[in-house]
């Protein structure tokens, strides 16, 4: 059965209505990942939660081990993977409340592993389009079904954090033509890739960072209190996405990483290699 993975970011701690709920808890090559994953089935597709903070939102951003999360829902057979993530709005038009469904990122973060390669082996993948289009495509078709505000398409702004932007930051990341901005999806998204799974984002628009002349700035008081609402949406987005999501990938991600390592394979040692294993695939 094809699996579906969501990872739930601010606010989104638990996916409720699955059947067959069960809890596992897995070990990678690269650590623990942030929680235990929930599995479960909904509308008779199996389902893989998990919240990229931990329950009860006990890690910060830099502290996520992101390789961990990617790995260990690879390790589960996960091959969609939907990111939900709570974002501060850069533009007007993109409301408080509303729902993106985002197509590029900017990476602005300083202190994350960021690949599963190194150590050895040289790899690169390609992040000219860093999403699944058939799975962004999907996330924006439930998004109307639903009735929600959803805008199909824009730049997540990757900042290191934990703190929220300062003013001038604000500013540079809107000229620099983010659409909205978080902390989580970058090295996610890089590591979906490495990892050749379908990666797409649900952002949550919360506030308007600290830019905005008319609005107060950003806090966790008033991204709780948004989040409050968009959790009853977005779930309802995921419930109706899950029932889009193809029966089998067309996509170019099952086969992202094929030519990605140049180190010749004789050169990469057995525990490397095992330890790669899931990654390396038919790149090696």
């Amino acid at each position: 059965m094809q699996t579906i993975g969501i990872i739930g970011g601010s606010g989104l701690y638990d996916l409720p209505g699955l059947e067959n709920r069960e809890e596992r808890r897995v070990e990678t090559p690269f650590g623990s990942p942030s929680d235990a994953l929930i599995t479960g089935e909904l509308h008779g597709r199996r389902l893989v939660f998990l919240a990229r903070h931990g329950r009860g939102h006990r890690i910060l951003p830099h502290e996520i081990n992101f390789r961990a999360n990617i790995h260990a829902l690879k390790q589960v057979g996960v091959e969609w993977v939907i990111s939900v993530s709570a974002v501060g709005s850069l533009k007007e038009e993109i409301h408080p409340g509303d729902m993106v469904v985002v197509d590029q990122f900017i990476d602005k973060t300083r202190m994350r592993a960021s690949t599963f390669f190194g150590n050895g082996v040289a790899g690169h993948v390609s992040m000219a389009d860093p999403v699944c289009a058939h799975l962004a495509e999907t996330l924006y078709q439930a998004g109307v079904k639903v009735g929600a505000r959803t805008h199909r398409g824009g730049t997540y702004v990757c900042m290191e954090g934990p703190q929220f932007s300062t003013r001038a930051e604000s500013e540079v990341h809107r000229r620099d033509g983010g659409a909205v901005i978080g902390m989580t999806n970058v090295p996610e998204a890089k590591l979906a890739r490495e990892a050749e799974l379908c990666y797409a984002t649900l952002a949550l628009s919360t506030d308007y960072d600290c830019w905005h002349e008319t609005h107060e700035d950003v806090s966790v008081e008033a991204v709780v209190a948004v989040m409050k609402k968009n959790t009853a949406t977005a779930l309802a987005i995921l419930s109706e996405a899950v029932l889009r999501v193809a029966a089998e990938r067309t996509c170019a991600c099952p086969h992202a990483a094929r030519t990605a390592v140049m180190t010749d394979p004789k050169l990469i040692d057995k525990d490397t290699r095992a330890r790669l294993a899931l990654i390396l695939g038919a790149g090696s």
